[in-house]
C-alpha cells in the first residue's frame, strides 16, 4: 500500500517519514543502529517498491509480450508501464527512445557495439574524460580494438573539474563519439553537459552521457539536454538491480544493428535471413527482467512524489554540513573539491590506508565505500591508491553525518 508523504511547514517535506519508508534503516550493524552511506553503489529500497515486487510475483507472473493468456497480459502491461513513466520522468520525445537494459553499463556496451560496429574506422577518435568509470572506458576500449579507432581523454584539474578548453581543443573531424559521465561517482563533480554536448553537435558528434550518478540526484530532461545517448540504473535511484535504462534518440536507434539476437528483438526468421523488429524491442532480446522493471515502475512513481527538485536540495544541504564536518577533522583530505557537486564525499586519511578506515567504520555500523570506485584512472591521476567514499541520499540525516565523522575520529585514534 502506497504512503503518503507528510509535510512540515518549514521545509514543506518530512524527511523523517520519508526515511521510515525503507525498512534495511531499522536495523543494527555490528551493535549499533546502520549509518547507510554507499549509495553511491546502490540506494536503499522503500517498502512499497518492495510491496509491488511481491505483488508482482503473488498475482502476475508470467512472460510478456507474446502470450495470449490473461496473466502474460497482465504482466506486460505492468511492464510496459514502466517505458511510460520513464519517459514522461526525463522527457524523452517518443516512447520507442526509451530502451530496457540490465542497467548503465549494458546499456553502454549497446552502444558502443551497435553505434560503433557500424560507424566507427581505423584512426576515428572516440572522447572520453579522466574521471570516466570503467564502464565508459572499457567498452570503448573494446570497439576500438575491433575497428581500429583511438580513445582520447579530456584531463581534469586538481579540484577534479574538466579543463574544458582543452575539451574544445581534443574536437576535430576525426571524432566520431563524445561519451561522458553527467556526475563523478568518485569525485562528485557535475560536468557541464550541456555545453559538452552543444560543441560536439556544432560539428556534428554525438554524445553519450553516463547518467548513473545524475539521474538519482536531480532533475534530467533529455529534451533540454540534447544527448544522443543517456544510460542510468534502476539501483542507483532506490529501484531493483539488474535494470536500467538507455535512452536514444530515435532516428539514431533506427539506424543502429541489435547489439544480441534471440527472441522478441525479431520479425521474420528464416535459416536464411532474420528481419529485426520494432523499436524498442530490437534491441530487448529474451526473456527480460522483468518484476524488476515492474518494480521501477513504482520507484519512479515513488520518487516524482517527493519531488526531484526537493531531493537535489536536501541532498545539497546534508553534503553542505557533511563536507564542513569533515573538513574540520585534522588529517582528513577531500578528493573531488569541484564547486558544482553532487552528494559524494571521497576522502583519505593521513597514513591510514582507505580499506582499513572502512572496516573500523563499519564495526560502528557506518557503511561507506572503499578502494578505485571502479575509477582506477582518477586514483592514477591523484596519485593515491584508493579513498573511502561517503554518498549520500536524501533519506541520510544530519545525525548519520555526525556519527560519520565521529566514526573518523575513532579511526584516527585507533590507529
Amino acid at each position: 500500500m502506497q504512503e503518503t508523504l507528510k509535510t512540515d511547514t518549514k521545509t514543506n517535506i518530512d524527511w523523517d517519514n520519508i526515511r521510515s519508508q525503507f525498512p534495511v534503516l531499522r536495523q543494527e550493524v555490528n551493535g549499533q543502529p546502520l549509518v547507510y552511506l554507499d549509495n553511491g553503489a546502490s540506494s536503499q529500497i522503500p517498502q512499497r517498491v518492495i510491496d509491488r515486487i511481491n505483488a508482482y510475483h503473488l498475482n502476475e507472473h508470467a512472460n510478456v509480450h507474446r502470450g495470449i493468456h490473461t496473466l502474460s497480459q497482465k504482466a506486460t502491461d505492468a511492464f510496459e508501464l514502466t517505458r511510460k513513466r520513464v519517459q514522461a520522468f526525463i522527457n524523452a520525445r517518443h516512447e520507442e527512445e526509451i530502451i530496457y537494459t540490465t542497467g548503465t553499463t549494458d546499456s553502454i556496451n549497446l552502444v558502443a557495439q551497435s553505434y560503433g560496429r557500424k560507424h566507427f574506422k581505423e584512426n576515428d577518435e572516440i572522447l572520453i574524460s579522466a574521471m570516466e568509470h570503467h564502464a565508459n572506458i572499457v567498452p570503448w576500449q573494446l570497439i576500438a580494438e575491433q575497428t581500429g579507432a583511438i580513445l582520447k581523454v579530456i584531463p581534469m584539474n586538481d579540484d577534479g573539474e574538466l579543463l574544458m578548453d582543452k575539451y574544445h581543443g581534443l574536437l576535430s573531424e576525426k571524432t566520431k563519439m563524445v561519451a561522458v559521465v553527467h556526475v563523478s561517482n568518485t569525485l562528485g563533480t557535475i560536468n557541464p553537459v550541456e555545453e559538452i554536448i552543444a560543441a560536439a553537435h556544432s560539428r556534428g558528434i554525438p554524445v553519450l552521457v553516463d547518467g548513473a550518478q545524475a539521474v538519482p540526484h536531480m532533475k534530467v530532461d533529455m529534451q533540454r539536454l540534447d544527448a544522443d545517448f543517456y544510460a542510468f540504473s534502476a539501483h542507483k535511484m532506490c529501484g531493483p538491480t539488474g535494470f536500467g535504462i538507455l535512452f536514444g534518440k530515435r532516428e539514431l536507434l533506427n539506424d543502429m544493428p541489435p547489439y544480441r539476437g534471440g527472441g522478441d528483438m525479431i520479425d521474420k526468421v528464416t535459416f536464411e535471413k532474420t528481419t529485426w523488429n520494432d523499436l524498442p524491442h530490437k534491441f530487448e532480446a529474451g526473456t527480460p527482467p522483468i518484476s524488476a522493471g515492474v518494480g521501477f515502475a513504482e520507484t519512479i512513481s515513488f520518487l516524482k512524489d517527493i519531488g526531484m527538485e526537493n531531493i537535489a536540495a536536501r541532498e545539497q544541504e546534508l553534503l553542505e554540513y557533511a563536507t564542513g564536518k569533515l573538513n574540520a577533522i585534522d588529517g582528513l583530505r577531500i578528493v573531488g573539491t569541484s564547486e558544482n557537486k553532487a552528494s559524494v564525499i571521497s576522502f583519505l586519511l593521513k597514513d591510514i590506508h582507505p580499506t582499513d578506515a572502512g572496516t573500523i567504520l563499519d564495526q560502528k555500523g557506518i557503511a561507506v565505500r572503499t578502494g578505485h570506485h571502479c575509477t582506477q584512472p582518477i586514483m592514477d591521476r591523484f596519485e593515491i591508491p584508493g579513498t573511502a567514499r561517503a554518498s549520500i541520499s536524501f533519506y541520510n540525516t544530519k545525525e548519520d553525518i555526525d556519527r560519520l565523522a565521529d566514526g573518523i575520529k575513532y579511526v584516527q585514534e585507533f590507529f
